[in-house]
Protein backbone atom coordinates (compact mmCIF):
# COMPACT_ATOMS: atom_id res chain seq x y z
CA UNK A 1 0.00 0.00 0.00
CA UNK A 2 1.22 3.74 -1.22
CA UNK A 3 0.45 5.28 1.83
CA UNK A 4 1.07 9.17 0.56
CA UNK A 5 -0.16 11.68 1.34
CA UNK A 6 -3.73 12.23 -0.85
CA UNK A 7 -4.50 8.83 0.56
CA UNK A 8 -4.85 10.28 4.19
CA UNK A 9 -6.31 13.14 2.27
CA UNK A 10 -9.30 10.91 1.02
CA UNK A 11 -10.77 10.13 4.68
CA UNK A 12 -10.41 13.93 5.57
CA UNK A 13 -11.97 15.36 2.99
CA UNK A 14 -15.22 12.74 3.64
CA UNK A 15 -15.26 14.15 7.22
CA UNK A 16 -15.12 17.52 6.04
CA UNK A 17 -18.50 17.07 4.15
CA UNK A 18 -20.02 15.62 7.09
CA UNK A 19 -18.70 17.95 9.67
CA UNK A 20 -18.84 21.48 8.83
CA UNK A 21 -16.05 22.72 11.56
CA UNK A 22 -12.76 22.39 12.15
CA UNK A 23 -11.42 20.71 15.04
CA UNK A 24 -9.19 21.82 17.66
CA UNK A 25 -8.14 18.93 19.95
CA UNK A 26 -8.11 14.96 18.94
CA UNK A 27 -8.55 13.07 21.97
CA UNK A 28 -8.21 9.50 21.67
CA UNK A 29 -9.96 7.04 24.20
CA UNK A 30 -8.65 3.88 24.92
CA UNK A 31 -10.52 0.76 26.90
CA UNK A 32 -13.80 1.53 28.66
CA UNK A 33 -12.31 4.90 28.76
CA UNK A 34 -15.57 5.46 26.22
CA UNK A 35 -18.18 7.54 28.57
CA UNK A 36 -16.42 10.63 28.04
CA UNK A 37 -17.43 10.58 24.78
CA UNK A 38 -20.93 11.13 26.70
CA UNK A 39 -19.35 14.86 27.88
CA UNK A 40 -19.59 16.11 24.11
CA UNK A 41 -21.97 18.64 23.02
CA UNK A 42 -24.02 18.53 19.86
CA UNK A 43 -22.18 15.87 19.03
CA UNK A 44 -21.46 14.10 14.81
CA UNK A 45 -20.92 10.84 14.87
CA UNK A 46 -19.38 9.34 12.35
CA UNK A 47 -18.56 5.31 11.98
CA UNK A 48 -15.02 4.33 11.19
CA UNK A 49 -16.31 1.68 8.74
CA UNK A 50 -17.81 4.69 6.55
CA UNK A 51 -14.41 6.55 6.48
CA UNK A 52 -12.50 5.76 2.87
CA UNK A 53 -8.96 4.15 3.90
CA UNK A 54 -10.03 4.28 7.83
CA UNK A 55 -9.26 1.21 9.99
CA UNK A 56 -12.19 -0.56 11.95
CA UNK A 57 -11.59 -1.20 15.51
CA UNK A 58 -12.63 -5.04 16.68
CA UNK A 59 -12.39 -4.91 20.59
CA UNK A 60 -15.64 -4.69 21.81
CA UNK A 61 -14.77 -2.37 24.49
CA UNK A 62 -14.01 -0.07 21.93
CA UNK A 63 -17.00 1.70 20.32
CA UNK A 64 -15.49 2.18 16.83
CA UNK A 65 -16.75 6.00 15.90
CA UNK A 66 -15.91 9.81 15.40
CA UNK A 67 -17.18 11.79 17.65
CA UNK A 68 -17.34 15.77 16.77
CA UNK A 69 -18.43 18.51 18.82
CA UNK A 70 -17.35 20.32 21.72
CA UNK A 71 -15.88 20.02 25.23
CA UNK A 72 -15.52 22.99 27.42
CA UNK A 73 -16.18 25.57 24.54
CA UNK A 74 -13.27 23.92 22.46
CA UNK A 75 -13.97 22.43 19.63
CA UNK A 76 -12.98 18.52 19.70
CA UNK A 77 -12.92 14.90 17.44
CA UNK A 78 -12.73 12.36 19.52
CA UNK A 79 -12.21 8.86 18.42
CA UNK A 80 -14.34 6.28 20.70
CA UNK A 81 -12.09 3.36 20.10
CA UNK A 82 -8.75 2.97 18.97
CA UNK A 83 -6.44 0.39 16.78
CA UNK A 84 -3.96 -1.95 18.14
CA UNK A 85 -0.83 -4.06 16.00
CA UNK A 86 -2.40 -7.37 17.63
CA UNK A 87 -5.97 -6.73 16.09
CA UNK A 88 -3.39 -7.93 12.81
CA UNK A 89 -2.86 -4.34 11.59
CA UNK A 90 0.55 -3.05 10.53
CA UNK A 91 2.59 -0.40 12.53
CA UNK A 92 2.19 1.24 9.31
CA UNK A 93 -1.37 1.46 9.25
CA UNK A 94 -1.46 2.49 12.16
CA UNK A 95 -0.58 6.21 11.09
CA UNK A 96 -3.62 6.35 9.82
CA UNK A 97 -5.75 8.29 12.29
CA UNK A 98 -3.37 10.44 13.39
CA UNK A 99 -2.31 11.86 10.03
CA UNK A 100 -6.20 12.10 9.63
CA UNK A 101 -6.67 13.82 12.31
CA UNK A 102 -3.81 16.40 11.61
CA UNK A 103 -5.39 17.14 8.00
CA UNK A 104 -8.55 17.96 9.68
CA UNK A 105 -6.93 20.83 11.69
CA UNK A 106 -6.31 19.71 15.36
CA UNK A 107 -3.87 21.53 16.88
CA UNK A 108 -2.85 19.04 19.69
CA UNK A 109 -3.65 15.21 20.86
CA UNK A 110 -4.45 13.78 23.41
CA UNK A 111 -3.72 10.16 23.98
CA UNK A 112 -5.41 7.88 26.82
CA UNK A 113 -5.38 4.18 27.64
CA UNK A 114 -5.92 1.50 30.83
CA UNK A 115 -2.81 0.28 31.60
CA UNK A 116 -1.03 -2.22 34.12
CA UNK A 117 0.86 -0.44 37.13
CA UNK A 118 4.59 -1.66 37.55
CA UNK A 119 5.57 1.13 40.04
CA UNK A 120 4.72 -0.55 43.42
CA UNK A 121 3.10 2.86 44.29
CA UNK A 122 0.66 2.58 41.72
CA UNK A 123 -2.54 1.44 42.99
CA UNK A 124 -5.96 0.34 40.46
CA UNK A 125 -7.81 3.71 39.79
CA UNK A 126 -4.45 5.73 39.83
CA UNK A 127 -3.52 8.33 36.63
CA UNK A 128 -0.31 8.59 35.15
CA UNK A 129 0.98 11.62 33.18
CA UNK A 130 3.33 9.92 30.40
CA UNK A 131 6.40 11.54 30.43
CA UNK A 132 8.20 9.52 28.31
CA UNK A 133 8.27 5.68 27.11
CA UNK A 134 10.04 2.50 25.74
CA UNK A 135 9.58 0.59 22.95
CA UNK A 136 11.55 -2.73 22.29
CA UNK A 137 8.31 -4.73 20.21
CA UNK A 138 7.91 -4.38 16.77
CA UNK A 139 8.09 -1.84 13.87
CA UNK A 140 8.04 1.62 14.05
CA UNK A 141 4.85 3.41 12.52
CA UNK A 142 7.10 5.20 10.36
CA UNK A 143 8.76 2.76 8.81
CA UNK A 144 8.77 2.83 4.77
CA UNK A 145 8.75 5.96 3.03
CA UNK A 146 8.69 8.83 4.46
CA UNK A 147 5.25 11.58 4.18
CA UNK A 148 7.17 14.53 3.52
CA UNK A 149 4.27 16.21 3.73
CA UNK A 150 3.77 15.32 7.34
CA UNK A 151 7.21 15.39 8.80
CA UNK A 152 11.08 14.81 8.11
CA UNK A 153 12.25 11.27 8.13
CA UNK A 154 13.88 11.77 11.14
CA UNK A 155 12.78 13.42 13.47
CA UNK A 156 13.80 14.15 17.64
CA UNK A 157 11.47 12.23 20.48
CA UNK A 158 13.27 14.13 23.58
CA UNK A 159 10.22 16.09 24.08
CA UNK A 160 7.58 14.15 22.45
CA UNK A 161 5.12 14.18 25.36
CA UNK A 162 4.48 17.63 24.99
CA UNK A 163 6.48 19.17 28.81
CA UNK A 164 4.11 22.05 29.08
CA UNK A 165 1.05 19.97 28.80
CA UNK A 166 2.31 17.66 31.13
CA UNK A 167 3.17 20.54 33.57
CA UNK A 168 -0.73 22.03 33.09
CA UNK A 169 -1.97 18.19 33.60
CA UNK A 170 -0.07 18.13 36.99
CA UNK A 171 -1.67 21.10 38.47
CA UNK A 172 -5.08 20.50 37.92
CA UNK A 173 -4.85 17.17 39.32
CA UNK A 174 -4.48 19.10 42.68
CA UNK A 175 -8.03 19.43 42.50
CA UNK A 176 -9.00 15.87 41.50
CA UNK A 177 -10.32 13.07 43.47
CA UNK A 178 -7.84 10.95 41.39
CA UNK A 179 -4.15 10.04 42.27
CA UNK A 180 -2.48 11.28 39.53
CA UNK A 181 1.51 10.90 38.93
CA UNK A 182 4.42 11.16 35.98
CA UNK A 183 6.15 7.96 34.38
CA UNK A 184 7.48 5.69 31.77
CA UNK A 185 4.55 4.02 29.50
CA UNK A 186 6.49 0.94 27.83
CA UNK A 187 4.47 -0.98 25.18
CA UNK A 188 3.88 -4.68 24.87
CA UNK A 189 2.28 -5.90 21.91
CA UNK A 190 -0.22 -8.38 23.43
CA UNK A 191 -2.73 -9.48 23.29
CA UNK A 192 -1.54 -11.90 26.21
CA UNK A 193 -0.65 -9.74 28.92
CA UNK A 194 2.96 -9.69 30.15
CA UNK A 195 4.87 -12.18 31.99
CA UNK A 196 6.07 -11.39 35.49
CA UNK A 197 9.62 -11.95 34.13
CA UNK A 198 8.59 -9.56 31.55
CA UNK A 199 7.47 -7.10 34.22
CA UNK A 200 10.21 -7.65 36.67
CA UNK A 201 12.89 -6.34 33.38
CA UNK A 202 10.19 -3.69 32.74
CA UNK A 203 11.06 -2.08 36.38
CA UNK A 204 14.51 -2.41 35.71
CA UNK A 205 14.35 -0.81 32.65
CA UNK A 206 12.45 2.08 34.10
CA UNK A 207 8.82 1.64 33.44
CA UNK A 208 6.06 2.26 35.93
CA UNK A 209 3.13 1.29 33.91
CA UNK A 210 2.67 -1.51 30.64
CA UNK A 211 0.26 -1.39 28.03
CA UNK A 212 -0.38 -2.44 24.45
CA UNK A 213 -1.39 1.24 22.44
CA UNK A 214 -0.22 4.56 22.74
CA UNK A 215 3.47 4.49 21.47
CA UNK A 216 2.36 4.28 17.80
CA UNK A 217 -0.12 7.16 18.11
CA UNK A 218 2.24 9.09 19.73
CA UNK A 219 5.12 8.44 17.33
CA UNK A 220 3.34 9.86 14.57
CA UNK A 221 1.41 12.45 16.35
CA UNK A 222 6.13 13.45 17.04
CA UNK A 223 6.42 13.39 13.50
CA UNK A 224 3.11 15.33 12.45
CA UNK A 225 4.34 18.03 14.88
CA UNK A 226 1.63 18.04 17.05
CA UNK A 227 1.52 19.35 20.78
CA UNK A 228 0.83 15.44 22.88
CA UNK A 229 -0.40 14.58 26.49
CA UNK A 230 -0.70 10.90 26.89
CA UNK A 231 -2.50 9.99 29.96
CA UNK A 232 -2.72 6.35 31.20
CA UNK A 233 -5.81 4.88 34.08
CA UNK A 234 -3.86 1.99 35.62
CA UNK A 235 -6.82 -0.61 35.94
CA UNK A 236 -4.40 -3.64 37.45
CA UNK A 237 -0.84 -4.34 38.73
CA UNK A 238 0.84 -5.76 36.28
CA UNK A 239 1.50 -9.73 36.13
CA UNK A 240 3.67 -10.62 39.43
CA UNK A 241 3.24 -7.33 41.34
CA UNK A 242 0.32 -9.29 43.02
CA UNK A 243 0.33 -12.83 43.81
CA UNK A 244 -2.96 -13.64 41.70
CA UNK A 245 -4.05 -13.89 37.90
CA UNK A 246 -5.02 -10.71 35.24
CA UNK A 247 -7.79 -10.79 33.87
CA UNK A 248 -9.68 -8.54 31.44
CA UNK A 249 -12.74 -8.39 33.45
CA UNK A 250 -10.61 -6.70 35.82
CA UNK A 251 -9.48 -3.70 33.65
CA UNK A 252 -12.80 -3.30 32.43
CA UNK A 253 -14.01 -3.44 36.14
CA UNK A 254 -11.69 -0.46 37.23
CA UNK A 255 -12.12 1.54 34.23
CA UNK A 256 -15.29 2.00 35.01
CA UNK A 257 -15.32 2.65 38.08
CA UNK A 258 -12.97 5.87 37.58
CA UNK A 259 -14.82 6.89 33.93
CA UNK A 260 -16.80 9.44 35.81
CA UNK A 261 -14.14 11.22 37.84
CA UNK A 262 -11.56 10.77 34.68
CA UNK A 263 -14.09 12.12 32.55
CA UNK A 264 -14.05 15.26 34.94
CA UNK A 265 -10.72 15.23 34.79
CA UNK A 266 -10.83 14.63 31.32
CA UNK A 267 -13.39 18.12 30.72
CA UNK A 268 -10.71 20.50 32.53
CA UNK A 269 -7.91 19.53 30.86
CA UNK A 270 -9.34 19.99 27.19
CA UNK A 271 -10.58 23.71 28.70
CA UNK A 272 -7.06 24.03 29.91
CA UNK A 273 -5.10 23.29 26.31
Amino acid sequence: MAYTCEYFQASADFLRETVNFAPEIGIVLGSCLGPFAQAIEDPIVVDYADIPHFLLSTVASHAGKLIFGKVAGRRVVCMSGRFHSYEGYSFEELVIPIRVLKLLGVESVILTNAAGAVNRDYRPGDVMVIRDHIKLHGESPLRGPNVEDFGPRFFDTSRMYTPSLRARALDLAAGSPLRVHQGTYMFFPGPQFETPAEIRAARILGADAVGMSTVTEALTAAHCRLPLLALSVITNMAAGVLDRPLSAGEVDETAETVAGAFSDYMKQLVAAI
